[in-house]
């Protein structure tokens, strides 16, 4: 620790003035730290984009039926899942039937016949 009287030291504002080439010393290192920053919260924010990207991307799929029910002796013709249903156009003898299943439980919900005039 050094003595504040001691002779020899200049006291005041002469101290705490600096040379110009110390101020620019000093500016050019706040550039650096702000730059060093910008680029540190950049990475930050580019981490949390990149975590939530992912976890909505692998958000567990829709459930959808194992099995749906048709009549014996039927023939599959096409079978699709859409908007949240199975459709599923089935022919048995001549007929010819598309069947509108629900997706998550199999449970039928509307058949319409299909027929030439």
């Amino acid at each position: 620790m050094s003595d504040p009287e001691q002779p020899g030291q200049k006291s005041g504002d002469d101290e705490t003035k600096l040379s110009p080439e110390a101020l620019a010393l000093l500016g050019k290192a706040r550039r650096s730290f702000g730059i060093s920053i910008g680029i540190l919260l950049l990475g930050f924010m580019a981490i949390g984009v990149a975590l939530v990207y992912r976890v909505m991307r692998d958000a567990p799929p829709p459930a959808v039926a194992e099995a749906v029910r048709l009549p014996a002796g039927s023939e599959v013709v096409s079978a699709l899942n859409v908007d949240g249903t199975v459709q599923v156009t089935w022919r048995a003898g001549d007929a010819v039937t598309l069947t509108v299943f629900d997706a998550a439980t199999g449970e039928m919900l509307r058949s319409v016949g299909i027929g030439t005039e």
